[in-house]
């Protein structure tokens, strides 16, 4: 009886299927390892938004032995524009005036400019021209909306003061912490110890930081209330100006995140290539000069991911608000945010999730929008 030399076609077949078994097995490690935690995250994501939004076409209701929700569809949300809580959300509306109607009229040019060049000289698309029609009609609502409670007889909602935080804010957020950022570039006396300094705001609890410019915007107790008293402002009482209360609430949030972008664009700045920055100086160019040719574009990347990073977390600012005014005076502090945590304090789950869900809505256009923009400048560039 003799052995054969070589296996039978069969084992090998087995073999080779084995061995592919365990190679996929391989090639699904990393995903298989990931997978419970990626679950785990999308459970806790997922599950909210689903909630919420059922929530928000619903009317919660406490009653005996328990709650009770009654389908509303889209009602609470036109309470939020033409209902009760108009005067909460969109504001008061004052008498149209030939300023408002001009602004109207010059925002209307301007988006059939925009869309005329697009047709023009655009990459077009139905998904783009989708995009742009939408960006547009939000674009024409808040001008619409900032025309009319602007002024006298008019007010802000909670969706115009957010807009008024986000915008306001995140532009003295960047622009200080770019030119801190630039001078702690500069051979200084003191550099190390300023670069510290600056990160301090950022290691302070928002309801830290709260409480801080509370205390110190206190004309008439407060520790610099002597300062105040120096300067002829002891008298001024902020907490019940609408737009001074709504300065001291940017002031705080600006003092607590520029040291993010101070940050992030120091570690751009010094990412520069010296090399350009000299042969520029060499051939005469001004220091204006240098910053807008050759360092500006390379950071350019870089501040447009801050920026887009700060516009997300700007639109929730809720803290500031809260413990600075108590949305107060009135509700002229009020961010959308304090909006809806003040109907889920009173037992309005419906209204809450409306607002949250407006929330998620103009900031997902704002962020969407200034992406595109972004990316369509970069594109032009290169």
């Amino acid at each position: 009886m003799t052995t054969p030399s070589h296996a039978t076609p069969v084992a090998a077949h087995e073999r080779s299927s084995r061995a592919r078994a365990a190679n996929w097995l391989d090639r699904q490690a990393p995903f298989v390892f990931v997978l419970p935690t990626v679950l785990l995250i999308l459970a806790f994501s997922i599950f909210p938004l689903v909630t919420s939004a059922y929530l928000s076409l619903t009317r919660f209701e406490l009653g005996e032995g328990g709650y009770q929700l009654t389908f509303t569809g889209l009602r609470n949300y036109a309470r939020l524009f033409s209902g009760s809580q108009q005067y909460h959300f969109t504001g008061v509306f004052r008498a149209p005036g030939v300023v408002s109607v001009a602004t109207m009229a010059f925002a209307m040019l301007a988006v059939f400019y925009w869309f005329y060049r697009y047709a023009v000289h655009g990459r077009r698309s139905i998904m783009g021209a989708l995009g742009r029609l939408i960006a547009a009609c939000a674009f024409l609502a808040l001008v619409w909306l900032a025309a009319n409670t602007l002024g006298g007889g008019g007010a802000l909602g909670s969706l115009m003061v957010t807009i008024f935080y986000v915008v306001l804010g995140v532009a003295l957020q960047f622009f200080i912490g770019l030119a801190l950022a630039y001078l702690c570039t500069l051979p200084l006396a003191g550099g190390r110890f300023f670069r510290l300094l600056f990160f301090l705001p950022l290691m302070v609890t928002p309801v830290g930081i709260a409480y801080m410019f509370r205390m110190m915007a206190d004309t008439s107790v407060g520790p610099l209330a002597p300062l105040w008293s120096w300067l002829g402002l002891g008298q001024i009482a902020w907490a019940a100006d609408p737009w001074l209360a709504r300065l001291v609430v940017v002031i705080g949030d600006t003092w607590q995140w520029v040291p993010f972008m101070f940050l992030v664009m120091l570690a751009a700045l010094e990412g520069t290539s010296r090399e350009q920055i000299e042969a520029a100086q060499l051939d005469g160019a001004s220091a204006w000069r240098v910053f807008r040719d050759v360092t500006w574009p390379s950071i350019a990347p870089v501040a447009a991911s801050a920026v887009l990073i700060r516009l997300i977390e700007a639109f929730k600012i809720v803290d500031l608000p809260n413990v600075l005014t108590n949305g107060g005076p009135g509700i002229a502090t009020e961010s959308m945010t304090l909006h809806a945590f003040i109907e889920w304090r009173a037992l309005n789950l419906g209204g809450a999730s409306a607002v949250a869900y407006m929330l998620f809505f103009v900031s997902t256009i704002a962020c969407v929008s200034f992406f595109q923009f972004v990316v369509r400048r970069a594109r032009g560039a290169s």
